[in-house]
């Protein structure tokens, strides 16, 4: 019997597959099951029980259960979320669909933009308004509210988003508009855009509030239906969600806010990477997560994913940037692309190879599942070049169909470009590398960053099959297969503290710099941080991080700048400037002199201590050369023949061991394909690192 409340377990619903991971003391257990799109919870419950089984852990033994999903985002994507009003200031209806009035692709006459969450029936405008400092210029008509909220009944609205101009500086009016519809509209959610996004410039707050009450019944009615199956299958432990700028929160908030969670599945994956580069003493590094459905790729500075206020979430061209509907939350930054093992490959009018974003994902998922997918994936690519065994996939557990994967490849991509059905599914990888490769290189240098120089961290469980020919592509020359890599984010999760940040719009300009409004603000933040945080973290300490958007007076957008703590001054304004000027250089390699500077909205986040993990291993193993389980026939790149390579098993495998490429090291969740231009070792810590071979 274990110590009652020592386990702490990490759940991460993907696309495609239901990730767990259990911790009790140094011991980690793990496991991998395709999603259940239809009823999720119940692909939880069956991954949970199936690792506490293997490690022998009571349901009452768990201390703590951290869960991380992408139901919001899918919903989003999909248009699955409820029926939705919008209720906004009379004149402003459409600012949702108006969005900047700028193009994302100026040369193409076709481009359509995506269209808002709240179709325009169902966006209603509502006599208001304040001014720029909250002042009441027209009261709210509370009776064409009450007549608005008869209306919305007869139309059977599910949930419904209020955003009205200005209310960040005064919320007075959305405040009273939900007093007056919730005894009106029982069982309807009301979503006030002061409150999930309380910062300037509308069309993006309006376009959160629309978000999240988009999504608000459908995750209330999973989280809640989570909790209970939780308590009937005897857990007794406080149940967390994993939060989209990598903190941990209560069910409470996340049914409140769920819009925090679109990137919950991703950022526990950013924080892996980031312990990863903390234990092995890795200053940058470019994480690296693909699983079933895309790829997510992060930088990691001095051990910290980069963080921002936002994010766009269902972009529908080609990932372009301005595509996709904008939310001001908290993330941590990164690029994602439609490019994971379920990403479905296609030959497009042009005779190009195409990959993704579209997915096959869980059900019926690759043609190699032999579950009614005949759409050829990235996964029956690693299949036909030998990357992947079709008896050993998921530790034995789910054989894969061979002949299924190579019809498929054969009739969408071998046959309409006249290829053998070998060099296709070398195609349809390198298309996925490289597109990876370059959304990499792309997000480097958006972020004012080199992408070179760096340390790959591979994790997910399509990432370490195609890590090495990735850094290839990079010209990078160190990659890092940490443990249990296919359920990365899920141990991710088990190192994120409790958290949450809150945003908050004041304009200052640093030189009329008011230091009492600023503490004020500051001070009024703190304690509602601290009221959320409080519920997770009742009796630990608490850090409190500063940044604020800053930029010089006349530019249309701010930057991020982390800013010091502690009760402000007016000399205070000289540190703000140096510490803005400090990374506008970074930036843009430059300063420009004789331009006032001016904070748009002030960002506290509010944390708990980091979970603490073990101590390292003392010294470095001695070097040893294993024996291969066997030999299998991998496709090389170079040559473009397979050729026999050493497979290995990653649970016989010690500190100290050395691997020449190339080979395979496999294990239950993924395979790590160590190409001809690396040498494998296991490091001190059981993680695979690839060197690159010298010339």
């Amino acid at each position: 019997m274990n110590g009652r409340g020592a386990a702490r377990l990490g759940v991460d619903i993907g696309g495609t597959f239901t990730d767990v991971a259990l911790e009790l003391g140094e011991r980690r257990w793990s496991g991998k099951i395709l999603t259940t799109p239809e009823a999720p919870e119940r692909g939880v419950l069956a991954a949970v029980g199936a690792v506490l089984a293997e490690a022998g852990v009571a349901p009452d033994e768990l201390g703590l259960i951290i869960h991380g999903t992408t139901l919001a985002t899918n919903a989003i994507i999909e248009r699955k979320g409820a029926k939705t009003a919008l209720l906004t200031t009379e004149g402003f209806r459409d600012t949702v669909e108006i969005r900047h009035e700028n193009r994302f692709e100026q040369y193409d006459v076709n481009i359509d933009l995506p269209p808002p969450l709240v179709p325009r029936r169902l966006r209603f405008p509502v006599s208001e308004r304040l001014d720029a400092r909250g002042r009441v210029v027209r009261p709210l008509d509370e009776d064409a509210v009450r007549r608005l909220a008869e209306h919305l009944a007869a139309i059977d609205i599910e949930s419904v988003a209020i955003g009205y101009l200005h209310s960040f500086t005064n919320p007075a009016h959305e405040e009273r508009t939900r007093e007056i519809l919730l005894p009106l509209l029982p069982g309807v959610t009301v979503t006030l855009s002061a409150e999930v996004s309380p910062e300037m410039r509308e069309y993006e707050r309006f376009s959160t509030a629309c978000a999240n009450a988009y999504v608000q019944p459908m995750l209330g009615r999973y989280l809640v239906n989570l909790e209970s199956l939780l308590q009937e299958a005897g857990f007794r432990c406080p149940l967390f969600l994993m939060l989209s700028g990598g903190g941990l929160t209560t069910v409470e908030t996340a049914i409140r806010f769920p819009v925090r969670l679109v990137e919950s599945g991703p950022a526990g994956g950013a924080i892996f990477a980031s312990y990863i580069a903390r234990q092995c003493g890795l200053d940058k590094v470019l994480s690296y997560d693909m699983g079933g459905t895309t790829a997510k790729i992060c930088l990691i500075d001095d051990f910290r994913p980069q963080t921002s206020r936002a994010f766009e979430v269902a972009r529908v061209y080609r990932f372009k940037k301005g595509s996709g509907l904008p939310l001001r939350i908290p993330v941590i930054e990164m690029v994602e692309i439609g490019a994971g093992g379920g990403s479905i490959a296609r030959v497009d009018p042009l005779k190009r190879i195409t990959v993704g974003p579209d997915s096959a994902g869980a059900s019926p998922g690759p043609a190699c599942y032999g579950r009614g997918g005949t759409g050829p994936t990235v996964t029956d690519a690693d299949l036909l070049l030998g990357r992947i065994d079709p008896t050993g996939f998921s530790g034995g557990r789910m054989a894969l169909d061979r002949e299924a994967a190579e019809a498929a490849m054969t009739g969408e991509v071998a046959e309409p470009l006249a290829l053998g059905v070998s060099l296709a599914a070398f195609g349809v990888g390198e298309i996925v590398d490289e597109n990876m490769a370059n959304a990499a290189r792309v997000h480097a240098i958006e972020s004012g960053k080199d992408a070179r120089g760096r340390t790959l961290v591979a994790f997910g469980g399509a990432a370490p099959l195609h890590a090495a020919r990735m850094a290839e592509k990079l010209g990078l020359d160190r990659v890092v297969v940490p443990s249990n890599a296919g359920v990365g984010s899920a141990v991710g999760f088990l190192r994120a503290p409790i958290a949450y940040e809150i945003v908050r719009s004041q304009l200052q300009k640093l030189d009329a710099f008011d230091p009492d409004a600023a503490n004020a603000l500051l001070a009024a933040m703190r304690v509602e941080a601290e009221a959320i945080v409080r519920r997770g973290a009742p009796d630990t300490p608490l850090t409190e991080t500063r940044s604020a958007f800053m930029r010089y007076r006349g530019q249309g957008h701010e930057i991020a700048v982390p800013v010091p703590g502690g009760i402000y001054r007016a000399e205070d304004a000289a540190r703000l400037t140096e510490a803005f000027e400090a990374a506008y250089r970074q930036l843009y390699s430059r300063v420009i002199p004789g331009v006032g500077i001016e904070v748009l909205s002030w960002v506290l986040l509010l944390s708990g201590p980091v979970p603490a993990s073990g101590a390292a291993p003392p010294g470095e193993p001695p070097r040893s050369v294993p024996e291969p389980a066997r030999y299998r026939a991998v496709f090389d790149a170079d040559s473009g023949n397979f050729v026999e390579v050493a497979i290995h098993e990653r649970a016989a495998l010690v500190p100290g061991a050395t691997i020449a490429g190339p080979a395979v090291i496999v294990e239950d969740e993924t395979s790590t394909v160590v190409s001809r231009h690396f040498d494998a070792r296991i490091d001190r810590f059981g993680y695979i690192e690839m060197l690159r071979r010298a010339s």
